[in-house]
């Protein structure tokens, strides 16, 4: 029989309508195997772009000619479902990410105290003796040389002081970069591992924004501000760190929620503080203390009353700075408060 006139034979170029176009499969190249995105892109056939992943049937299909351009896909996600992060928690079986915060970034393991097993019996004598050999060996490696003990106290310095100030994770994730970045340098040594801790987190804080002052940093760290501010200066010539101009606008809230002032006077500081940028007030001045004024200013034209030592002791500067910002910022807007 000629093979010419087999209909089961003829090309998927030759146009014979009997055959189903879904049908026509060309492997891929190279076979996706994982659960994401496959690595074919374009479909060969008809160069589209909407590609889509039947995970069912195991194929990835041209949803415009039908073409299968793979088959058999592996999904290498869990096999368990979750549909609220309780569950996924739960359920999860890995660890936690890596992470420059904790001295070996997570990558080692730990043995627990439970003496129980896969059963929850508890063990025997021996088997908990040779378990509590193991623990401690296990300890040990995971601090052997210098820099990791270095590492290991100044990570635990850095978890007491975000905990403290209320760092978001990020911040402390900057925090422990520049200390390794440091500890790399060799800045570290025959220097305090608290104060360049604390001079570390405060340059993270001041390098992504976040309102902390210099002498928030050194009361929760138990070091003089003077010893943490000449850390912080040695670490930004040394690693040659530029830092943004701190914007007063970001601290508004943070003493206004302390003081409970309400939200309209908060926008009301916040429009004073444009204002004043406008004039040029603004530069030169602590950003904390035009914070403070401003919300003073705010508070006067809203009728909201509060008074400068309270507003002084929440922002922690002085009366007399709220004062003389106050004034500053009167005369230059040319404000009846």
């Amino acid at each position: 029989m000629d093979s010419s006139k087999d209909p089961s034979k003829t090309s998927p170029e030759s146009g014979d309508t009997n055959i189903p176009r879904k049908l026509r499969e060309k492997p891929m190249s190279t076979p996706a195997t994982g659960s994401h995105a496959p690595k074919v892109h374009v479909c060969p056939e008809c160069g589209s772009l909407n590609l889509i992943e039947d995970f069912d049937q195991g194929e990835t299909i041209c949803q415009d000619c039908g073409l299968v351009l793979s088959q058999n896909l592996m999904n290498r996600g869990p096999e368990w479902r979750a549909f609220t992060k309780e569950e996924k928690d739960e359920r999860g079986r890995v660890g936690i990410p890596t992470s420059f915060s904790i001295h070996d970034k997570g990558l080692s393991t730990v043995i627990d105290r439970v003496n129980r097993d896969a059963f929850g019996r508890q063990l025997p004598f021996e088997t908990r003796m040779e378990m509590l050999r193991l623990r401690k060996w296990q300890i040990r490696t995971r601090v052997h040389s210098s820099s990791d003990r270095n590492l290991a106290q100044a990570m635990a310095e850095l978890d007491r002081l975000t905990d403290r100030l209320h760092v978001p994770a990020n911040v402390k994730e900057d925090s422990a970069v520049v200390y390794r970045k440091a500890l790399d340098s060799g800045l570290v040594r025959g220097r305090s591992i608290a104060a360049i801790a604390a001079a570390s987190l405060y340059a993270a804080c001041r390098s992504s924004e976040t309102p902390r002052t210099l002498k928030e940093v050194a009361s929760a760290s138990r070091i003089k501000k003077k010893d943490v501010a000449r850390c912080y200066r040695l670490l930004l010539r040394e690693l040659e760190m530029a830092m943004p101009v701190e914007d007063p606008i970001r601290c508004i809230s943070k003493i206004a929620s302390r003081a409970e002032i309400t939200i309209q006077t908060q926008q009301s500081a916040i429009q004073v503080l444009k204002d004043a940028r406008i004039k040029g007030v603004v530069a030169g001045k602590d950003p904390m203390g035009l914070a403070a004024a401003a919300l003073y200013v705010a508070c006067v034209l809203q009728g909201e009353k509060k008074t400068q030592k309270e507003i002084a002791e929440i922002a922690n500067v002085t009366e007399v700075t709220v004062r003389n910002r106050y004034k500053g910022l009167k005369d230059a807007l040319g404000l009846s408060a």
